[in-house]
């Protein structure tokens, strides 16, 4: 049990020496400011009348991501560009191609 006891102790020892010698931990570096943008992005609407409806396009630096379409009969629904290549989303396994319509279901 003795030699437990001085083995340790001069473990010990030997450990706060060596912590001694250590280089000292430099300062972190400072956190940069946060990169604030120019100006906010706001989508451009263009509304299409005629006499079947309106078809409201919605598009951000010339590239159209959305259209709503609103008919005469009936609940407006939305077309959505999804993986911004700036063509509307269709289903092409689908024979015909059409796009796939979306429904507002609630909205309050």
């Amino acid at each position: 049990m003795k030699k437990l006891a001085l083995s340790f102790s001069l473990l010990l020892a030997a450990s706060s020496a060596l912590a001694d010698e250590a280089d000292p931990v430099p300062e972190p570096p400072e956190i940069p400011p946060q990169v604030e943008s120019g100006e906010v992005l706001e989508p451009e609407v263009t509304i299409i009348e005629s006499d079947k409806g309106k078809i409201h396009q919605y598009s951000v630096n010339g590239r159209v991501y959305m259209v709503k379409i609103v008919p005469v009969s009936g609940a407006p629904y939305y077309l959505l560009d999804s993986d911004g290549d700036g063509e509307l989303d269709v289903r092409s396994d689908h024979p015909t191609d059409i796009a796939i319509p979306q429904w507002v279901l609630f909205s309050w």
